[in-house]
């Protein structure tokens, strides 16, 4: 049996089902071939339930240090099994909401195993879509004129370094955890990494963290990266950078698991109950029929066009499958444009330096546009704007005043390059940033954009007026 689409999308999460809701509002009859549930990765084993993790983690470090704020809490204790329902419930009920979607952009959902088929019968160019149905009924055929790979991505590890899902971990299997382990080495200090290791902190989890790099998150602006690292070991994570880690090391016990390391040319040996691998994601192309057609794979991932195309200029791919910033949003908006494009609307490439970034980790940091030293590298001549939360009203009652945020600005044109910041709810704050980057908006701009008092986001104008030395309360 066969059926015909304007647009077929193989894989169903944040880029696929976003990408299929646009195709349906201008008009395409669209089909999503998902193996697994739709929302994918982010909403099943990524975004949501690390942030619903990360939030039970927050209140319960709060409601231990309570009696900062004057309220007397005896005994707090947690209930793992509880934050882990709690996860699941919001989990399901995002899950039923993009459902819904689905059945409201009459939008067909093939539950299975998509593959793209080279010319045939049915079609002259290589884009059928065969189907192995996940309830083992006969296969689909899917003839469509376009086709976006949306396949996502999946934890990677280091060579020799297996995770066996007991011992030794991936984020996956660290989302399912019926119990807290005592201690872990968490293999990696960038975003996810240290996502995890402030939560589990939080959790009451003794934390290790092996970053080979010279310092944690190294994509992030340097003064952020300081900073982070300082606050955590407040929190009593140990963090080991230069850490070249050996795979074949690792030793399992009845009750722990142990790990070696090359730091400052010594071997040092870490030992935990548990090892979370956390060193990056890799691409899902594997099984897809790539083979088929001229798709071009480089270290991984699918090579595309500012377009999003293919060397199939017909088959498109989005999302963490083509590397990048493997960030939902971006996936999202490179399924709306690839759709877009598609559907003979007018469209530009995406500007990727306009992509704002979040870590959720406690505390936050989030950034837009360039680093300090990617600024100097790229041949500006720089000015820098840097206001501390301790100097905001609203932090200092919130009872989070650590960090900063901190701006970066071109002397001579003065146009925004880059803004950082690292304190409390900063993922939140970071949008007025990022609409300024759209905006072309110069710091000066930003500074006489009046910020609501008591706010968190004064820290922003004052870190705007600060680039000219100009910052009120400094």
């Amino acid at each position: 049996m066969s059926r015909e689409y304007d647009l077929v999308i193989l894989g169903g999460g944040t880029g696929g089902y976003v990408a299929a809701i646009r195709a349906s509002q201008l008009g395409l009859n669209t089909a999503i071939v998902e193996k697994g549930k739709i929302g994918g990765t982010c909403l099943h084993r990524g975004c949501i339930p690390s942030k619903a993790l990360l939030r039970s983690a927050e209140v319960f470090s709060t409601a231990k240090n309570a009696g900062e704020f004057g309220v007397i809490t005896n005994d707090v204790s947690l209930d793992f099994t509880k934050v882990q329902e709690r996860k699941q419930s919001i989990v399901d009920q995002l899950h039923k909401g993009v459902q819904h979607l689905m059945k409201q952009g009459k939008i067909d959902v093939y539950d299975g195993f998509g593959r793209i088929l080279g010319p045939s019968i049915f079609s002259p160019m290589p884009g059928t879509i065969s189907v192995e149905m996940t309830d083992g009924s006969e296969n689909e055929m899917l003839i469509p004129k376009n086709v976006i790979v949306a396949t996502g991505s999946r934890p990677r590890s280091l060579p020799g370094l297996e995770i066996d899902g007991e011992k030794v971990l991936s984020s996956d299997e660290t989302l399912e955890l019926e119990n807290l382990p005592k201690s872990i080495i968490i293999v990696g200090g960038g975003v996810i990494g240290i996502e995890w290791a402030s939560m589990l902190s939080d959790f009451g989890v003794d934390v290790t963290v092996l970053e080979y790099a010279d310092r944690i998150i190294p994509t992030e602006d340097h003064d952020v990266s300081k900073e982070m690292q300082k606050l955590l070991k407040k929190k009593g994570i140990n963090i080991i950078t230069g850490a070249k880690v050996d795979a074949a090391s690792v030793t399992k016990g009845d009750s722990d698991v142990s790990i070696q390391a090359d730091v400052k040319d010594k071997k040092e040996t870490y030992t935990a109950e548990k090892i979370l691998v956390s060193v990056g994601r890799q691409a899902n192309v594997e099984g897809i029929g790539i083979e088929n057609t001229d798709i071009q794979v480089e270290k991984g991932f699918i090579q595309v066009n500012k377009m999003l195309q293919t060397k199939e200029s017909h088959i498109y791919a989005i999302g963490d499958v083509i590397g990048g910033l493997q960030l939902a949003h971006v996936a999202s908006h490179e399924g709306i444009h690839a759709v877009e494009h598609i559907a003979n609307r007018e469209v530009t490439p995406i500007d990727y330096s306009l992509v704002s970034k979040c870590i959720y980790s406690s505390p936050e940091a989030a950034s837009v546009g360039l680093t300090e030293q990617e600024a100097k590298d790229h041949g500006f001549d720089v000015k820098i704007g840097k206001f501390p939360f301790k100097a905001i009203g609203k932090a200092l009652v919130f009872g989070e005043s650590d960090g900063f945020v901190k701006m970066i600005a071109d002397v001579k044109t003065n146009d925004l390059l880059g803004v950082h910041m690292i304190g409390p709810h900063v993922t939140d704050m970071i949008s007025e940033a990022g609409l300024a980057r759209v905006l072309d908006a110069t710091p000066w701009e930003v500074g006489q954009t009046i910020h609501p008092h008591p706010t968190l986001s004064e820290a922003i104008g004052e870190a705007a007026l600060a680039v000219d030395g100009n910052a009120i309360h400094s």
